[in-house]
């Protein structure tokens, strides 16, 4: 299971560091708590009951450095996730965004940045819920890489992703 001091995803919140656990008193009952600490900021705190599957199933351990090397290997490979009802794809892509799978966030990213070629090209704009869906999973996604990596910004992250897809 978890422990203190593991650094751990959890969720949209992405890196987070467990800095503790806590009992509090909620609707008259004593319960445990993780206390997590999101590295990218640390005046947040964020408190998960150590009982609830539901919400620990949204802790996970983070990805090795090799698991990443596969994954960016892959991205080449892996198609785009796109729906064309606007209302499905928003459905689709809160629930990767909810369950953080990896490779569907790589579909998800490709599937909305070629959209937004495509608009582009058009002279238009892509849509706000779509342009606010690429930001989260490229957030979800590029939070934990640059963490495992030790990476300090998004653009050395990409600039090592390019180079190793140039491989």
């Amino acid at each position: 299971m978890f422990q203190v001091n593991d650094v751990i995803i959890y969720g949209a919140q992405g890196v987070c560091r467990i800095t503790g656990t806590e009992e509090k008193w909620i609707g008259g009952k004593k319960k445990n708590y993780f206390v997590l600490k999101p590295v990218k900021d640390q005046g947040a705190t964020i408190f998960v009951p150590t009982d609830n599957e539901v919400v620990l199933s949204k802790m996970r351990k983070l990805l090795t450095k090799d698991e990443i090397h596969k994954l960016i290997d892959s991205m080449q490979s892996k198609s785009a996730l796109w729906e064309e009802n606007e209302n499905a794809r928003k459905d689709l892509y809160k629930s990767i965004l909810a369950k953080g799978d990896h490779v569907e966030l790589i579909q998800m990213i490709k599937a909305i940045y070629a959209h937004k070629k495509e608009r582009e090209a058009e002279g238009k704009r892509l849509h706000m819920s779509d342009e606010r869906f690429f930001k989260d999973a490229e957030q979800i996604l590029y939070n934990e890489f640059q963490y495992v990596l030790n990476l300090d910004s998004k653009e050395d992250l990409m600039t090592y992703i390019f180079r190793r897809l140039d491989k």
